[in-house]
């Protein structure tokens, strides 16, 4: 844990988090690792700086990222309320990614590679806020920061989903513009509905144990279009970050199966072949063989996390025999991600080389690097929707 603690100070001192005076310096994905990180420091520790931290890291992200870029001819909150409102409702227009560039503007040439730098919004980064937000409500017991969430999963619902056309099956943009008013790049991303469907069942189920909800909290029909889109949908991927992000869905549904009691076994299920069959191409074709600067930290980090999950699945599991017994195939699945367990230990030792650290792959992304480093390494507070880690 101590490694994990020195990396997130040297990211808030990096980023502009702690000193006054700092030009802060945000985005969205990274910090939402980060908000998670520093509330399992606090739940390792007790130190309430490390609460602050977090706290001060979700005010600065809405600050930032809530409103306008200061080289943008529009100014305030990207969600167009007044300034008062804007602080009461800093979600509700959704965030900006954070990029370095401004967005592209209506009728400028689209160029692939170039987007990539572009701002705007990116519904997965959402999700990935939306979560962190739910983390600091369990944490805090604050119920605030997850009606944030809500507000935020309502907004980014309705601007990114889309019907195609009349009695068609409704799609997902994978990018749109800083306002939400169009689509930057409107095709869909394969793991966006599934991370809307789980992140919202999490927002729900922390919602119900707020006894001052209302109805506007309700996420039913959202849920509803999430698991319509998810329908027949498959997750295969070779890509570890992909992989590593089934592999904590699936600890995330079976967690959450305990606050539905229903559960989605099936879904579960799914998930698991999923990763199973990423990461026996993974481990088939050798990645983490490759020289260092053919290497992308953040992308292994990302599956380093989910292996992390796996003993973690396991023992829920097992402590919850009700809903899975021991004849469920939830069992052997587990046994059988279990023998790839090791590639976590194996990338995050790589990456706490100083040396591969000097590499221009690392230095490059960073702070991103950095952040998913830290929760490899002390994963509960990412991983975890309860308040125990």
């Amino acid at each position: 844990m101590s490694t994990a603690r020195e990396i997130m100070m040297e990211f808030a001192d990096l980023t502009g988090l702690p000193p006054a005076g700092k030009i802060p310096r945000r985005y969205l994905w990274t910090d939402a690792f980060g908000v998670c990180n520093f509330l399992e420091l606090f739940r390792q520790t007790g130190d309430e700086e490390y609460k602050h931290l977090a706290l001060r890291l979700v005010d600065q992200v809405h600050q930032v990222l809530g409103r306008h870029r200061e080289d943008d001819p529009r100014s305030g909150w990207i969600s167009g309320l007044s300034e008062e409102e804007g602080k009461r409702h800093p979600t509700i227009g959704g965030l900006r990614i954070g990029k370095g560039m401004r967005e592209r503007n209506p009728g400028e040439t689209y160029d692939e590679y170039l987007e990539w730098d572009r701002d705007g919004q990116y519904y997965h980064y959402l999700t990935k806020w939306m979560h962190a937000l739910n983390r600091v409500s369990r944490v805090t017991g604050n119920p605030a920061y997850n009606a944030w969430a809500i507000e935020m999963a309502k907004t980014a619902h309705a601007r990114f989903t889309y019907l195609p056309s009349p009695g068609s099956r409704k799609r997902m943009y994978w990018k749109m513009s800083i306002d939400l008013s169009r689509s930057l790049v409107p095709s869909m991303g394969q793991h966006d509905p599934l991370d809307g469907l789980i992140t919202y069942e999490q927002l729900q189920a922390t919602a119900a144990g707020n006894d001052q909800k209302t109805a506007w909290q309700d996420l039913g029909s959202e849920i509803a279009d999430m698991a319509g889109i998810c329908e027949g949908k498959t997750w295969d991927t070779n890509d570890p970050l992909g992989i590593g992000g089934l592999l904590s869905d699936a600890y995330k549904v079976a967690q959450l199966s305990l606050d539905r009691r229903s559960g989605r076994h099936d879904l579960l299920m799914t998930l698991l072949e999923s990763s199973l069959r990423g990461l026996e191409y993974f481990a088939r074709t050798s990645p983490l063989m490759s020289p260092v600067d053919y290497r992308l930290a953040f992308r292994e980090l990302g599956l380093s996390i989910g292996l992390r999950s796996v003993q973690r699945l396991q023992g829920w599991v097992e402590r919850n025999p009700g809903l899975f017994g021991k004849r469920h195939p939830v069992h052997p699945k587990i046994e059988s991600l279990r023998r790839y367990t090791r590639l976590a230990e194996e990338i995050e030792t790589f990456w706490l080389d100083p040396s591969n650290e000097e590499s221009g792959a690392w230095k490059a992304h960073r702070e991103i690097n950095m952040v998913m480093l830290a929760t490899s390494l002390a994963p509960d507070g990412y991983l975890s929707l309860s308040t125990q880690g």
